[in-house]
């Protein structure tokens, strides 16, 4: 088994599609597994001039990526983005932004459709879907969210064991 990673970190779904076809389709990969998302929200709330990314143009970039995957014949494995309900504020983007309450709420507006968006990608092209804000939104309830993702949207150690566990049952 070959085990190819070409995630980069602050990437959203339209830098994923520039990619497509070097990082992934050139490879010819038999599975593929994406978690993607939570870039495309709230970014604005960090730049000031950062662009605003609507769930239409969220959900058709993914889908456009998803479209010559599933045409080869690719098993697709769909993280959905999470947000976990932390408490306090964090900074985010390097020390450029205070992210707080509101901050969060305003991004959990922006995240629920794109939720919805990757579960119904998931259904479109019957890719396996990993729920992982509502897993995350289950284990939170027991034991806090900062547990698993210390700022909530960075996975802690727990919370990257959690996802693999999760990922692995899901393909099993």
């Amino acid at each position: 088994m070959t085990w190819l990673n070409s995630g980069i970190a602050g990437h959203k779904v339209r830098d994923l599609e520039a990619r497509r076809q070097a990082d992934v389709l050139d490879a010819r990969p038999d599975v593929v597994s994406i978690l993607v998302g939570v870039n495309d929200m709230g970014w604005h709330t960090l730049d000031p001039k950062g662009y605003v990314i609507p769930v239409e143009e969220f959900g058709a970039g993914y889908d456009r990526l998803l479209a010559p995957l599933a045409e080869a014949g690719t098993e697709l494995i769909l993280i959905e983005p999470f947000l976990l309900p932390i408490h306090g504020v964090v900074e985010a983007g390097a020390g450029v932004a205070l992210i707080g309450e509101k901050e969060r709420e305003e991004w959990r507006t922006d995240l629920d459709p794109k939720i919805q968006a990757v579960r119904k990608l998931a259904r479109k092209y019957g890719a396996h879907l990993l729920a992982a804000d509502g897993m995350f939104a289950e284990l939170a309830a027991m034991t806090g969210p900062e547990y698993w993702a210390a700022d909530g949207v960075h996975p802690t150690p727990a919370g990257h064991a959690a996802l693999a566990a999760a990922w692995l049952r899901l393909v099993a």
